[in-house]
Formats: C-alpha cells, sequence, structure tokens
C-alpha cells in the first residue's frame, strides 16, 4: 500500500481586499507570503497536484469583499495561474455551503495543503473542518497571513497571531511548514510530520522549568 499522500492545494481568499484594500495582510510580510503562494501553486501544478482557489464574497454596502468590487477580486498572482476548481464562500470554513467535499472525494484526496487568508480566520476553520471529515492537512505558514485587532477583549498584534495559531495548529490540526519544505516533500512524495498536544506540552513545559 501506497504511503505518498494524495494531495490538493487549497487557495483560500487571496483577494485584493488582504493587499490593498482596507484589511492589509501586516504578518508575514504579504509580498512574501504573495510570492510563496505563487510557488506553491506553480509547484503543485508541476507536480499534478490539483489546485483550488477559494473567493470569498459579503452582501452589497459591505465595506469589505463586497461583491462586484475591487478588493473582492481575486488577487492577480493567483488570477494569473492555472486552478482547478473555484469555490465561492460566504462563511469562514471553505467546507461550509460549497462542493469541497465532493470535489476532494471525487479525487481521493487524503492530504489537504492550505494557503492564503487568514491564517487565524479561514484558514482555520476550513483546517478545523477538514480534520474532522478525515483529512490530513497541511498549512504553509510563510504563504499565510494574519492582521492585528483590538476588541473589548484585548489587543493582539498580527505577529502575535499568526505565530499563536501556527503553533496550536500544529499541536494536533495541521503540520506547519514552510513553503520550501513542502515543495521539498511534494517532490519526494512524502508525508509532512504533525505534532502533537502532548509533545507540545511536554516540550513547553520543559522550557518554562530552565526559565
Amino acid at each position: 500500500m501506497s504511503t505518498t499522500p494524495r494531495r490538493a492545494l487549497l487557495v483560500i481568499d487571496v483577494q485584493n481586499e488582504y493587499v490593498t484594500g482596507d484589511l492589509p495582510i501586516e504578518y508575514p510580510d504579504v509580498q512574501t507570503s504573495l510570492a510563496n503562494i505563487g510557488r506553491a501553486m506553480d509547484a503543485a501544478r508541476a507536480a499534478g497536484v490539483p489546485v483550488a482557489v477559494v473567493q470569498n464574497y459579503s452582501p452589497a454596502g459591505s465595506p469589505i469583499f463586497a461583491r462586484g468590487t475591487p478588493g473582492a477580486e481575486l488577487h492577480p498572482v493567483v488570477a494569473s495561474r492555472e486552478r482547478d476548481h473555484l469555490i465561492v464562500k460566504d462563511l469562514p470554513s471553505a467546507f461550509t455551503g460549497t462542493d469541497l467535499a465532493d470535489w476532494l472525494a471525487a479525487r481521493q484526496i487524503d492530504t489537504l495543503t492550505v494557503v492564503g487568508y487568514m491564517t487565524h480566520n479561514c484558514d482555520a476553520s476550513t483546517i478545523n473542518h477538514a480534520v474532522h471529515a478525515g483529512l490530513t492537512v497541511e498549512f504553509l505558514e510563510d504563504a499565510t497571513g494574519s492582521l492585528s485587532y483590538e476588541n473589548q477583549a484585548g489587543f493582539a498584534s498580527a505577529e502575535e497571531i499568526h505565530r499563536v495559531f501556527s503553533v496550536v495548529l500544529h499541536s494536533r490540526f495541521a503540520a506547519v511548514a514552510s513553503t520550501q519544505q513542502w515543495i521539498a516533500a511534494v517532490e519526494a512524495g512524502v508525508a509532512l510530520e504533525r505534532g502533537n498536544i502532548y509533545v507540545s506540552n511536554q516540550q513547553a513545559r520543559a522550557r518554562l522549568a530552565k526559565a
């Protein structure tokens, strides 16, 4: 029995709103993540990995992602590249109210690689959904990104949000890796290694004990 992952690349919400619009990605640098998203799409195409692109829309009149506005359009890095499937959504998870699950099942995909925006919102929601559906998930941390928040619960910088979500995702939900590590794994036909809750906690406790 082959252990080579049957991957699909899911490119989530790489839209102008996050680059030139009113919801700019702050960390990692958006030009870096855009370049890595392009690299991942090119590597997937070269390796025969199917690519699904996700586009999010909000109702007319919304300040962000309103259908028909420039901010809602796919960024040229994604729009200029070939894709196998386009998914339109209006909720965080790319599975909810879409045909993503059926599209993956029809291709016998067992491993979903996630890139795009935002780390803590649509990426995390989609990753959690995928794990609950029985899929193995990979998250390319330098082909994604976050922005900062402040509300009644407090303030969190984009770097804090991205870093913490990446650590949490790797502890249970996804193998978190760089784009280059993923490309090497695709070329070698091997899986990326995910952490687990127990080991992650043990390592943190050991670090704290030394402090």
